[in-house]
């Protein structure tokens, strides 16, 4: 009996030894590491920003693979728009970008509205080969049997001994911005976020990312009526948080990470990583025992030449590009006249501006746009009558602008036209049925004599749903009152050369003439 005793009393001594032990692991933090992009929209190669180049995938493999050398318990996400942008998503679909997906080893993608713009089958061949899963809590899939078996409202990624769940989603007007399709419903976006969160925490899952691909000013304004989202990795505003060193370049829209509150007042973390892999994100967060925010750092690394290419990237990247060069030297249409690049105060508006301008309108109808501007600057090449090819619009619109339609008050666009016509390069070339007369000999500020869209006068109190690239729409050419207006702007991720092969495709051949959109009238 006093051996068993004796046992007895090991055995507890042991037993609240494995107790205390269990407990002293338990009350360790843990501290991992977020890489993460967005908006890629097929930007394989390198885009130059102030005289600066930067970003390319190549440089973007150096930079992932360094910084995940580096870091604590990394893991690499992308926050969706994958999908559109260039000649390479033209031939390609989105498979050239997810070689390079692949390879660099990502682990979860939202999905994007731009993953939808040639509707389910692309996208669900991206899914299928894709080496990690697509998310959206937010989609309806039950009538669509290609994708319901490959995108998942969430998962679960474990990392140095810990589960992370991970919550996807996608636009709430996913539907009235591509063509998704009658296959595809949405969700009602909270409800059907918070029940992907709850089920996560019904697992025992006390660190969650949402990975959202709905807008920096979503993400901040919806924040407050969600439970259990400890950070939120976001995409689809091609939202810049924190500093990069382009001289020049004040592109910040707040501190990374920009800090909100939940429903129930605990800290979520929300970042972003601006547009076309011109920045990693990267965020270092510590968990307390509980699974509370106890710390956090990071903010974006530009993508410069400080990054090597990666040579295996690099030479990938290069085999890709051949039928790219090809493409240029497809025939697009006929040009039945020639067509100007300057305005001429004698012969009217440039034609090869009113092209482009009827181009990008008839591009983002669908979103609702009513008419478009185009900015003088922005048209870079005159074209002949004759054969037109692909080489040939992209020398007309060869920065690959994306279009932007953005409510602006009848004010506003008073206000933006006069600035064009008292600056020169700012000038905005109105699409069809718009029209202005502007005084050349004016004092600069007074010069604007009169605006109409549809013959009937622009009100300054209504609001109009107009396109424009988003280099005007952020404030190009120093048109500040179109960078600080207030109304939606809704970023359509479609580029403006597409825009104008989809133009010149469907009006073969093309023929413009002058319509007064622009008089210039010395009084």
């Amino acid at each position: 009996m006093k051996g068993r005793r004796i046992i007895d009393r090991m055995r507890s001594g042991f037993l609240l030894a494995l107790a205390l032990t269990a407990s002293l692991v338990h009350a360790e933090s843990f501290t991992f590491t977020i890489l993460h992009t967005n908006d890629l929209h097929a930007r394989v190669d390198p885009v130059t920003v102030r005289g600066k180049s930067i970003g390319g995938y190549a440089r973007q493999a150096t930079a992932i693979l360094q910084a995940r050398e580096s870091s604590t318990n990394p893991i690499l996400l992308n926050a969706g728009d994958v999908f559109q942008g260039t000649l390479y998503f033209n031939v390609y679909e989105g498979l050239a970008d997810l070689s390079f997906l692949n390879l660099i080893g990502y682990q979860v993608m939202a999905v994007g509205n731009h993953e939808f713009d040639r509707g389910p089958e692309p996208l669900a061949n991206f899914a299928r080969l894709a080496r990690f899963p697509l998310l959206a809590a937010n989609l309806d899939l039950s009538q669509e049997p290609k994708l319901q078996n490959v995108i998942k409202p969430s998962m679960v990624i474990e990392v140095g001994g810990e589960k992370i769940g991970v919550v996807g989603t996608t636009p709430p007007n996913l539907l009235t911005v591509t063509a998704a399709g009658d296959t595809i419903a949405m969700k009602d976006y909270l409800p059907s976020v918070q029940a992907a969160v709850d089920g996560l925490r019904d697992q025992g899952i006390n660190k969650i990312i949402l990975l959202s691909h709905a807008g920096f000013e979503h993400d901040t304004s919806t924040v407050g009526q969600l439970r259990g989202v400890d950070i939120i990795v976001g995409g689809h505003s091609h939202t810049l948080l924190g500093q990069v060193d382009i001289p020049g370049f004040e592109g910040s829209r707040g501190e990374y990470p920009t800090l909100g509150k939940d429903a129930t007042g605990e800290t979520v973390l929300i970042v972003q990583a601006w547009e076309w892999g011109k920045v990693l994100g990267k965020l270092e967060v510590t968990f307390d025992e509980t699974g509370k925010l106890e710390k956090w750092n990071g903010g974006p690394i530009l993508i410069d030449d400080k990054f090597e290419p990666n040579p295996y990237v690099l030479t990938m990247m290069e085999a890709f590009a051949k039928p790219i060069a090809e493409l240029r030297n497809r025939k697009i249409s006929e040009l039945a006249n020639d067509l100007t690049q300057r305005f001429d105060e004698k012969l009217g508006e440039p034609l090869m501006g009113n092209v482009i301008a009827d181009a990008v309108l008839d591009a983002t109808k669908h979103v609702g746009a009513e008419f478009a501007f185009w900015n003088a600057g922005g048209v870079r090449s005159p074209l002949n009558a004759g054969q037109i090819t692909y080489g040939n619009l992209i020398e007309v619109c060869p920065f690959g602008n994306t279009l932007t339609v953005n409510e602006l008050t009848g004010e506003e666009i008073l206000k933006s036209l006069e600035h064009g016509v008292s600056s020169g390069g700012g000038m905005l070339l109105p699409s069809k049925g718009f029209s202005y007369t502007f005084n050349p000999s004016g004092a600069a500020g007074s010069r604007l004599i009169s605006a109409t869209f549809n013959g009937e006068a622009i009100d300054p109190k209504r609001v109009y749903k107009v396109t424009l690239s988003n280099f005007v729409a952020g404030g190009g050419d120093a048109h500040e009152v179109l960078k600080n207006a207030k109304g939606t702007r809704t970023d359509t991720g479609f580029i403006d050369v597409d825009a104008l092969i989809a133009y010149f495709q469907k009006n073969n051949p093309v023929k413009m003439t002058t319509e007064g959109r622009i008089v210039a009238k010395s009084q």
